[in-house]
């Protein structure tokens, strides 16, 4: 059997409001989605690990083959919650 390959994305939102990880999340699936359809989000894998609304930072674990596009899913999120928000990736790591 085949090991899985995993990369953990460190994510900062760049916004004045603060979120809820439900919110967060939605709004990135939405964002998977949105760009790749439904079969294209299963491949991702994508969970959230951590989450800290105080200092809006974000870990998000993905598999190997889907980094850049999640990179590109987050880049495309410009709104949470109907509220201007941008997300950057500052470190990939496995």
């Amino acid at each position: 059997m085949k090991r899985i390959k995993r990369r953990y994305l460190a994510l900062q939102l760049d916004t004045e409001c603060a979120f809820t990880q439900k919110e967060f999340m939605d709004a990135v699936w939405h964002a998977v989605t949105q760009l790749y359809g439904e079969f294209g989000s299963s491949l991702t894998s994508l969970a959230l690990i951590n989450y800290d609304v105080e200092q809006k930072l974000a870990i998000i674990r993905t598999n190997l083959n889907t980094v850049d596009n999640m990179r590109a899913a987050l880049a495309s999120i410009i709104s949470i919650s109907g509220k201007q928000t941008a997300v950057h990736v500052t470190a990939v790591s496995g």
